[in-house]
């Protein structure tokens, strides 16, 4: 089972909606998703409601996932980490033990043939065109993410 880990920067706007996004495009038996922050603002806190409304509207739930701050054994559970900007990276990668660790770490947009973009925005102070934005970029990176599990 390949073992798949979407992060942003509080895991309630963009990681939550990749998460969501990339579960509804794999097989549950063969791609497990989860999702995570990089700062612990919002543990334990569902996803903004401006994620789960923009997910809603494409037929997606997001309403059970669970704020979560990212770690160190994330490296180990986990054969890919996608983040959504270049602070995420820097945060994820300074937790790395080695070459290996690091390896696993990408800017999801990377793996978007549409996106001229090399950072997915925060959404969290904008209003909910961003967040339309945020799914329509995350959904092209997604795709291919799925493409490449296959």
């Amino acid at each position: 089972m390949k073992k798949i880990l979407m992060v942003c920067l509080g895991n309630i706007c963009r990681s939550p909606l990749a998460e969501g996004i990339l579960k509804s495009k794999v097989n549950g038996k063969d791609v497990f998703v989860d999702s995570a922050g990089t700062a612990a603002y919002h543990v334990g806190n569902l996803p903004d409601e401006r994620s789960i409304e923009v997910a809603k509207k494409h037929q997606i739930d997001i309403t059970n996932q669970s704020a979560r701050k990212f770690t160190m054994k994330d490296f180990d559970i986990f054969d890919s980490i996608f983040v959504m900007d270049k602070s995420n990276y820097h945060n994820v990668v300074a937790l790395a033990r080695d070459d290996n660790d690091i390896a696993k770490v990408s800017l999801i947009l990377d793996a978007s043939e549409k996106s001229t973009l090399l950072e997915v925005p925060d959404p969290y102070y904008g209003g909910n065109e961003g967040f339309d934005k945020v799914y329509t970029m995350l959904d092209d990176a997604c795709n291919e993410i799925a493409k490449s599990l296959i």
